[in-house]
């Protein structure tokens, strides 16, 4: 059969080779299935006479859906012969279809937020701990012309400094494991250099607002104070 114009040739059963179907039309791939699988072909029947399908697909307008439902239900029992009228939105299939990959994304954003907010403390705790160990440092730099805009850029250089490494070491391990888990997916996308030049700045930004406190109020201590601290 030639795949050119099949529209009006046969459609041959393997398991019945006596069944034809006359082909009357064709459509575009689409995705019924997981992204995991690949688009495999499906055919669409329309049955006459004895012949009984297990679904019935049914295009209908979101809007007023409760009164397109209470037709279908309706219409539905006067030629159902009692059978129980039961239906589903493809919404709601495919939730369901990818509901191992929404449990799994909720995961990782609750632990993600748990590690920044326990990275933010850290940094917090040991920035203000730096910050009072160089007192006398930011006093002595003060008093030799430094402007506060230096002495902060000298307290945060130094934990974005770390942040940095920290990311660059990362970077080939969150690559290796993310694009390993995409493998399993037929249709996926692919990690870019975007993304990850996006989680650094992002990385360091949140560095940079947890530290930045705690350099700005060492570096605004008047140095006549920091001179004196013990």
């Amino acid at each position: 059969m030639s795949l050119e114009d099949p529209i009006g040739k046969r459609l041959v059963n393997s398991l019945f080779p006596e069944n034809r179907y006359p082909i009357i039309g064709v459509v575009e791939d689409f995705h019924f299935q997981s992204l995991r699988q690949r688009i495999q072909p499906l055919v669409f029947s329309v049955f006459s006479g004895d012949n009984v399908g297990r679904y019935l697909s049914v295009r209908i307008r979101p809007e007023n859906a409760d009164v397109t439902l209470k037709f279908m239900r309706d219409t539905w029992r006067k030629f159902s012969n009692g059978q129980l009228f039961e239906y589903e939105f493809f919404d709601d299939h495919f939730k369901r279809i990818y509901l191992a990959e929404r449990q799994t994304e909720k995961i990782f954003m609750v632990f993600s937020i748990l590690a920044v907010i326990i990275a933010c403390l850290g940094l917090f705790g040991l920035s203000a701990f730096i910050a009072e160990r160089r007192t006398k440092e930011v006093g002595i730099r003060k008093v030799f012309g430094s402007s506060i805009g230096e002495v902060v850029f000298l307290l945060v250089g130094q934990f974005l400094k770390w942040v940095l490494i920290a990311n660059v070491i990362a970077w080939p391990v969150a690559w290796l494991i993310m694009g390993k888990w995409l493998e399993n997916f037929a249709y996926h996308t692919h990690i870019t250099i975007g993304t990850i030049l996006l989680s650094m700045v992002l990385a360091l930004l949140i560095a940079l607002l947890t530290v930045s406190y705690q350099a700005i109020r060492a570096a605004r201590i008047n140095p006549v104070e920091s001179l004196r601290y013990e």
